[in-house]
């Protein structure tokens, strides 16, 4: 049995595999040690570290733009809403989302990060001109080569984003998840949700294509591991399981569709990818749309799990 080095964090999803109740056929996943996600994304997309890596969406369409060579299963993992990931200060003069032009807001991390992307998409959707907007990044790019447009500019050094929000430095953040009594959310629901049903993918899973290209079979019997594993835990959200935020946020979906919150597969997950990319497009982060048969390995594009 040989081994893969896989990325990915404790979560409903993933709990059998990572307590190996669930494992690929004639596979084995050993698990690293990566006390922060995203430094293993950027691991991944800068050094090839892992052999299967959950990763960030639009950290991951960014870097197949630029050369890499992993490809995707079609597992997205995780999944959230981002309507409210955009907040202001309660007191202060940006009560919609128009208001922000003309302002500076600052994003968590890289331009490219998908929580952000997601957020200015539904900021976009509420009014914004996106273009009108000076977005201050707290760090840069996991993709080293990708250079984001001229209305991007970097946070001074040393200071976070919720501390130039409440000096005013900034008019709004997104995807900084700040906890403060002075600062709210900007927006109160999601329009692609309410209207389309478009439920924000935000992480899948990639394989290495030189394994890929070596074992065929292999990303059949990495996806089925995933698949298996995130059935477990929706069967135990049907059951009632809702311990953290995100068993109640796919519990809320379950209910709203009835039907599985976290389906994997390409045709399943086709209008949401499709979104995601003319959004990514329209930011001026991908040069233009995948095909969504593009974006995975071709020997799991007909899997559904």
């Amino acid at each position: 049995m040989t081994h893969l080095r896989t990325l990915t964090r404790a979560q409903g999803a993933t709990k059998a595999l990572i307590a190996h109740e669930v494992e690929p056929v004639g596979w084995n996943l050993t698990f690293a040690d990566e006390p922060v996600l995203a430094g293993g994304f950027r691991k991944m997309v800068r050094g090839l570290e892992y052999d299967v890596a959950e990763m960030a969406l639009t950290t991951y369409l960014a870097a197949k733009e630029h050369g890499a060579r992993f490809t995707a299963l079609p597992v997205p993992l995780v999944r959230d809403f981002h309507h409210m990931a955009t907040q202001v200060l309660a007191d202060g003069p940006v009560k919609i989302a128009a208001d922000l032009s003309g302002r500076r807001v600052g994003i968590n991390r890289g331009y490219t990060v998908t929580t952000g992307v997601w957020g200015r998409a539904e900021l976009a959707g509420a009014g914004l001109d996106l273009t009108t907007v000076t977005w201050v990044r707290s760090g840069d790019e996991h993709v080293a080569s990708y250079v984001p447009p001229g209305n991007v500019e970097q946070a001074p050094e040393g200071h976070s984003l919720e501390e130039l929000l409440l000096t005013g430095e900034l008019d709004a953040v997104v995807g900084a998840g700040i906890d403060h009594a002075e600062v709210v959310p900007l927006l109160a629901s999601s329009p692609a949700w309410e209207q389309r049903r478009i439920f924000p993918i935000n992480h899948l899973v990639v394989v290495r294509d030189d394994l890929v290209a070596e074992h065929p079979g292999l990303a059949t019997a990495v996806f089925d591991a995933f698949a298996n594993a995130k059935s477990a835990y929706v069967d135990q959200l049907r059951r009632g399981l809702q311990e953290t935020r995100q068993d109640a946020t796919l519990r809320r979906v379950m209910d709203a569709t009835g039907a599985d919150p976290l389906p994997y597969g390409v045709e399943p997950n086709r209008a949401v990818l499709e979104e995601l990319m003319a959004h990514a497009v329209a930011q001026a982060i991908l040069t233009r749309p995948l095909a969504v048969e593009e974006v995975f390995i071709d020997e799991t594009l007909e899997l559904v799990g």
